[in-house]
């Protein structure tokens, strides 16, 4: 027979056993396949797959998965948006890092960010149970309710918090960092980290309160009913309208479209390691109508996205329904790893001071958030094919999708010369209003209603 205290120790053993197996059973279920998204960019600005694998050329509406870099150059911005709606801005000269990006197997969702290099703002909105992190050197940051701060990564490493309030994990303990206050790190490993009650300004503070005003003021116009994430919303409502349609029920469309636009013109079949190929749409807007709901082409109408069933981590075979006859529904390369860009359409341009806006343009080349009333806009390009618009702080411009991937990259169609799209930069508030003038001669034809209701016959 077996002593008490030898069954009681065997009974410990066991249960310590079991507590281990079921530790590695929910970490095991925790699923690595999760993206997040590059919503923006802006000048030069490059992603690595992680590991020694080389940088290259990013793309707005790519997939950040975990393990991935992104780094900008002097003149490169970006951001990234999370299912939430929370935002991570990168200012020029900048590299940032994802060695995290899980789903628990509660549901709740994993995070942690790398500031290597440069700037970073994070807005973080603070959803229930999901675990967000930022490290910066050796010090790091859980936030577990809203904040808005900003990290400076170099000889000195700082964090300033906009709003909220925070712990830091240093080598020396914890600190608590309230609102308008700054904590700096010398390089020194045994200095003291110094609390600063108030925040200097820096450059791209403008830049980035700007771009999540732009979120908040977007979103607060869109129900977010229609997709179970948050993220590109902001981008649905400002780019485009929804409408109800007899027999398919809510519909959206994008601003500037007419008889010759399909979803598919611009973008890039994209292959990611372990998952082949995927859809990567250039258009601004273009995230979640391409891993969630159908494309539909709806006669004397054109092509709507309608908001239903899975969302797909992967994009690799579009959803389309009703195609018109001589249309082939886009298929994912079936071998290979390079990239193909695919480049029929157009796009809004640059003359000067002037935006030069185009029907079938579908909102490519129009900067976020810096043209008042689109609906009223794109009414006039259907009726002129084109409109002419002042733009008082003009955007940085950017690269053509093929510029955007690298020029190494084989094409899967052509592009008209000159081809760019433009993005905000919206560094200053604007001074003077806009104002737009009809030009003639462009493409006219266009079916796409700009106001609430559903497009005109």
């Amino acid at each position: 027979m077996f002593s008490p205290k030898f069954r009681l120790a065997a009974l410990s053993l066991s249960v310590a056993v079991l507590f281990v197996l079921a530790a590695s059973v929910t970490a095991l279920a925790d699923s690595h396949v999760r993206i997040v998204r590059l919503s923006y960019i802006e000048g030069g600005v490059e992603v690595s797959h992680g590991g020694a694998q080389a940088y290259q050329k990013a793309m707005v509406n790519l997939p950040i998965a975990e393990g991935m870099k992104l780094k900008t150059s002097d003149d490169g911005r970006a951001e990234v948006e999370f299912e939430d709606g929370s935002t991570i801005h990168v200012v020029p000269g900048s590299e940032i890092a994802f060695p995290q990006l899980v789903l628990r197997d509660s549901g709740a969702k994993a995070s942690a960010i790398e500031v290597t290099k440069g700037t970073a703002y994070v807005n973080f909105l603070g959803t229930k149970n999901d675990e967000f992190s930022v490290q910066f050197g050796g010090e790091k940051v859980a936030l577990t309710n809203a904040a808005h701060l900003r990290i400076d990564m170099g000889p000195k490493s700082s964090i300033a918090l906009f709003k909220g309030l925070v712990n830091v994990q240093t080598p020396a303990g914890q600190v608590e960092l309230k609102k308008n206050q700054t904590l700096t790190f010398e390089a020194s490993a045994d200095a003291q980290p110094k609390l600063a009650k108030n925040i200097s300004q820096e450059p791209f503070d403008d830049w980035d309160d700007q771009q999540n005003e732009y979120h908040t003021r977007y979103a607060m116009k869109s129900s977010q009913s229609y997709s179970p994430y948050a993220y590109g919303t902001s981008d649905l409502s400002y780019y485009g309208n929804f409408f109800n349609y007899p027999g398919y029920g809510m519909m959206w469309q994008p601003f500037f479209i007419g008889a010759g636009w399909d979803p598919f013109m611009d973008g890039a079949w994209m292959s990611y390691p372990g998952w082949g190929y995927g859809w990567v749409s250039a258009y601004p807007w273009g995230w979640t109508p391409y891993h969630y709901g159908s494309w539909v082409f709806l006669p004397g109408h054109g092509w709507a996205w309608q908001p239903t069933g899975t969302w797909t981590s992967w994009y690799s075979q579009p959803q389309v329904l009703n195609a018109p006859k001589g249309f082939n529904v886009p298929r994912a390369p079936l071998t290979g790893t390079n990239t193909l860009i695919v480049s029929h359409g157009t796009a809004s341009t640059f003359v000067g001071d002037r935006l030069i806006v185009r029907n079938n343009s579908a909102g490519l080349g129009v900067p976020r958030g810096e043209l008042d009333n689109m609906a009223k806009l794109s009414r006039k390009t259907e009726q002129h094919g084109m409109v002419r618009e002042t733009v008082y702080q003009r955007p940085a411009m950017m690269n053509s999708p093929e510029g955007r991937m690298g020029a190494n990259y084989p094409r899967g169609g052509s592009s008209p010369p000159g081809r760019s799209e433009s993005s905000s930069r919206a560094s200053e508030p604007r001074s003077e209003p806009m104002h737009s003038e009809p030009m003639g001669g462009g493409v006219g034809g266009g079916m796409h209603s700009a106001g609430g209701a559903a497009p005109h016959k």
